[in-house]
């Protein structure tokens, strides 16, 4: 039993999410299609991420929580981490999106901004020898800088807010992948690669790295999913 505890993991983080896709004031099943798009371009490239920094050293998996199959040397449980988190934290965005007006005003948004990067790229280079530490701040730099100032996206604060209000359950899944509750971690980290601050048992770049997961997700999601039939125009009859 303990070699599916990795994959239960995913499993409860998706199911009452996939389960009220269907429900009649929310539709959500409408925009499988965008998620699969959006989660599958963003997978790609943490995969890659997560495929080198395992080969390094950098992290790694405990297989007694594992059922065996393994893709890229990436236990197929860490797959299904890079659309079963997204999914979740796509769905709570898009139902608190669709009944509460959460946007920032343009000032507080963009010093939100501009602040996280500046703060994020100076993190980067102070802790340059730490590659997680600094790889994370440093992408985390970029994803702001091009979703705010090149691909001018406006829910910035709007997805933070929503992130933060995510926390708890962030807390919850990483918190027993990184150790809490188990007699050993399921994912285990170099301490030479990162500060050793930790959230219970999370390392606190793990927060950085999954928020911004989370904006690009986001960001495919929105290009790619249906107009909201609600918010379409109605066009009268002759």
């Amino acid at each position: 039993m303990l070699s599916y505890t990795y994959l239960l993991i995913n499993f409860f983080t998706i199911i009452i999410c996939f389960i009220f896709s269907f429900h009649h004031k929310l539709k959500f099943n409408r925009h499988f299609g965008a998620f699969l798009k959006a989660s599958f371009i963003v997978a790609l490239v943490f995969i890659i991420w997560d495929a080198w920094f395992t080969k390094i050293g950098v992290w790694w998996f405990n297989d007694r929580y594992l059922v065996g199959l393994r893709i890229l040397d990436l236990p197929i449980e860490e797959i299904l981490f890079f659309f079963c988190i997204p999914f979740s934290c796509v769905f709570t965005y898009f139902c608190l999106n669709k009944f509460f007006k959460l946007d920032w005003k343009p000032l507080p948004e963009k010093i939100f901004v501009m602040a996280a990067i500046i703060l994020s790229v100076i993190g980067a280079v102070y802790f340059r020898e730490k590659i997680y530490t600094s790889m994370t701040l440093a992408t985390t730099a970029f994803t702001l800088f091009m979703l705010y100032f090149v691909l001018k996206s406006r829910w910035i604060g709007k997805a933070s807010f929503i992130y933060l209000m995510l926390m708890p359950g962030f807390l919850m899944v990483n918190g027993i992948l990184t150790g809490t509750g188990l007699e050993s971690p399921i994912v285990n980290y170099n301490p030479a690669e990162f500060l050793g601050i930790r959230i219970l048992t999370i390392p606190i770049e793990d927060t950085a790295y999954g928020y911004e997961m989370i904006l690009w997700n986001i960001y495919f999601f929105q290009k790619f999913k249906k107009p909201d039939p609600a918010t379409e125009p109605v066009i009268a009859e002759a």
